[in-house]
């Protein structure tokens, strides 16, 4: 039988909600004061805690109306006095150290009391480090942390990043798979800016390299993790090879997990009726599974660690690892962040090179991206308004980015038609950066940052670092697999076999391959390069689903690439559209395409595509790049490390040659070595 508080909170409900549909606050005052009388009469049980933290939200509501300090007093003295209650856990305990910090807060902008501010971030410790709050929370928390102490200048603000971070890492090795990861990822938007905001703020103290770390710590977190279970083991199976297999398993079997698509719940139960082992649904046998391997990975890397020689095993890099991605150029990094923006140039044998940027750089890029995207949902690419906003956004982008670093390459004594690599975050992910331009000449000739410097990609250091391992040895000479499945809506997939087939003759084997996915990945590891001319196509908002249309209209997806080993192969080009290009609705920073997934599986260099394709450039551009990797030269120089500049030279002849309209020879990219 309902206790007669039970009537009066329904009361003070009806008033709370009449408030929300009328905003006449003197409905708030009446579910106040009605929950006030609903709690006198509450016997000295669990109910009182619940019936007080709604008083303390209705108190804090009211505050929030019409800044009377004495709601706001009551709000703070009653969250007290919740936590404080015999009790007092769960969501209750939660709920409660929230409430007294929003207050404590609210008290210290009114006020401006130091111990009020002090109190709020100790209270968000607390938060983070309580048994009962869930990982999302924990990082929402850490994340007000850092927004707290970045506001009000405390003097906590580095430990709240560092904390943030943290958690961001966390929070994703407990989340199973790589969909449930992502999902994560955008369900806590504010994680998202952490570690750009944090690298401002190192740039800002005057600590470069530990801002590099940070934005290599913090972004393509899901390429890190899988990644991490992909890690060189060489060293360790020729000192420790019982322990090298043994960890091959683990994480062979977490990467099994990572690429799945988790069970839903099946609700079977024991013969006795129990909930036991043969009880717990699908789901969650299959969280448990993957916790078993991550303690068991954690405690065998401890192991590991504790070994002579092997004391950095999966460790972070340092920044001394990290800088060896520019041993064939520099690298440049691009922070675009609301609190500052940096140009970072990574450099092999020197410290890192900062290039100041505009006081509006942050919002010319956002205008930039969204002028191109924008365009792009309304008019089709060949149209003269797409041109026009690529020429504008291409003339922009150089303007405040493309002549500083020119002028910071020039200064720094690195030749014109040297390598570079972009590592760009947040918006500059979307934008074409190796085509910027024109270059304004007293000649007058037209030229672009491509016909300077020969740019490629890459989504991390440690990504480019990766691409750069010597390959597993093999015999066999090198071989072109191109996979081309019949399509009469792509006329021009048979010219482009015919001038690869011509250009390359009998000095290198070449298969040509119409398959399903899972005869098409087996066939790629048995050989070095590879050549997809088909359709490539994207899934609004379902990145894993990204994908190269095949055999029979079936899919070979982002995830099924990501699964593949290939440890022989050099480079793929990507003749398909969409290739490069980020799913709407998937994280910026985290490089969620196809190229990066063939990057992954273990092709070195990459040919992607940033939107559409048009068909009939895959035989010249074959021509030109083929002709180009394949001329001769230095033949020490791996086939891989010869793609950008073969890339970079196809391009020019298309655009000189068959002078093709902007977008076609723009939205070639290279990713990788």
């Amino acid at each position: 039988m309902a206790d007669h508080g039970e009537y009066l909170e329904a009361l003070a409900d009806w008033y709370r909600t009449k408030f929300g549909r009328t905003d006449d606050t003197t409905y708030l005052e009446k579910s106040i004061e009605w929950r006030k009388v609903a709690l006198a009469s509450t016997p000295n049980d669990v109910l009182v805690h619940f019936r007080l933290i709604d008083l303390t939200f209705d108190l804090l509501w009211a505050y929030r109306r019409n800044h009377s300090i004495s709601f706001l007093e009551e709000s703070i003295s009653l969250s007290r006095h919740v936590l404080k209650l015999p009790g007092t856990q769960g969501w209750i305990r939660t709920v409660g150290l929230q409430k007294l910090r929003e207050g404590l807060l609210h008290r210290f902008l009114l006020l401006r009391h130091q111990e009020d501010l002090d109190e709020a971030v100790l209270l968000l410790q607390m938060s983070i480090d309580d048994i009962y709050t869930i990982s999302p929370d924990k990082l929402r928390n850490a994340c007000t942390w850092v927004a707290v102490a970045q506001a009000s200048g405390h003097p906590s603000v580095s430990t709240a990043y560092a904390t943030a971070m943290s958690w961001m890492q966390t929070s994703l090795v407990f989340t199973p798979t790589l969909h449930m990861q992502h999902s994560h990822l955008l369900a806590v938007e504010e994680a998202k800016k952490i570690p750009l905001e944090y690298a401002s703020y190192q740039v800002q103290t005057g600590r470069l390299e530990e801002a590099i770390q940070t934005l290599e710590r913090g972004r393509a977190l899901l390429w890190s993790e899988m990644r991490g279970l992909r890690t060189s083991i060489d060293q360790l199976s020729s000192a420790h090879p019982a322990l090298a297999t043994k960890l091959t398993i683990i994480n062979q079997d977490l990467e099994t997990l990572m690429t799945s698509i988790p069970p839903g719940p099946i609700g079977d139960i024991d013969e006795d009726g129990a909930p036991g082992e043969a009880g717990m649904d699908a789901f969650s046998k299959f969280l448990k599974k993957q916790r078993t391997l991550l303690n068991e990975r954690d405690a065998l890397t401890s192991q590991i660690q504790g070994l002579r020689g092997f004391e950095t095993f999966l460790k972070m890099p340092s920044f001394g690892m990290l800088r060896s991605a520019a041993s064939r150029g520099p690298v440049i990094m691009i922070n675009h962040c609301s609190l500052r923006s940096d140009i970072i140039l990574v450099l092999h044998d020197s410290p890192p090179s900062l290039i100041p940027t505009t006081e509006d750089f942050y919002h010319r890029a956002n205008e930039l991206a969204d002028r191109l995207s924008d365009t792009r949902k309304k008019h089709i690419l060949e149209s003269m308004q797409y041109r026009r906003a690529l020429r504008y956004v291409l003339e922009g982008l150089y303007d405040f980015v493309g002549q500083p670093v020119i002028d910071k390459l020039h200064e720094l004594n690195i030749p014109e038609q040297s390598r570079i690599w972009w590592c760009p975050t947040s918006v500059f992910c979307s934008l074409p950066l190796h085509a910027m331009g024109p270059i304004r000449s007293k000649d007058k000739v037209k030229r672009y940052f491509s016909d300077v410097y020969i740019s490629s990609y890459t989504p991390t250091l440690s990504a480019l670092i990766k691409s750069r391992e010597p390959s597993v040895e093999t015999s066999d000479p090198p071989s072109l697999l191109v996979i081309a499945p019949p399509d009469t809506s792509l006329a021009g997939v048979g010219e482009e076999i015919g001038v690869i087939r011509r250009t390359l003759g009998s000095s290198i084997d070449i298969g040509v391959l119409d398959a399903t996915p899972k005869i098409t990945t087996e066939s790629l590891r048995h050989h070095r390069l590879a050549h997809f001319t088909c359709h490539g196509i994207l899934e609004e908002g379902k990145p894993f689903e990204a994908s190269f249309i095949l055999h029979g209209g079936k899919r070979l997806t982002l995830l099924d690439i990501v699964r593949s080993r290939l440890p022989t192969a050099e480079f793929a080009f990507l003749a398909a559209c969409h290739t490069a290009e980020l799913t709407d609705g998937s994280i910026a920073d985290e490089a969620l395409h196809l190229t990066a997934a063939m990057q992954h599986c273990g092709f070195r260099s990459v040919v992607g595509t940033m939107w559409a394709m048009a068909d009939a450039d895959g035989r010249d551009l074959a021509e030109h790049f083929y002709s180009s990797v394949f001329s001769g030269g230095d033949q020490s120089i791996p086939y891989y490390e010869r793609s950008a500049e073969a890339l970079r030279d196809a391009v020019q002849k298309l655009r000189r040659e068959k002078r093709v309209s902007i977008e076609r020879w723009v939205n070639l990219v290279h990713y990788g070595a």
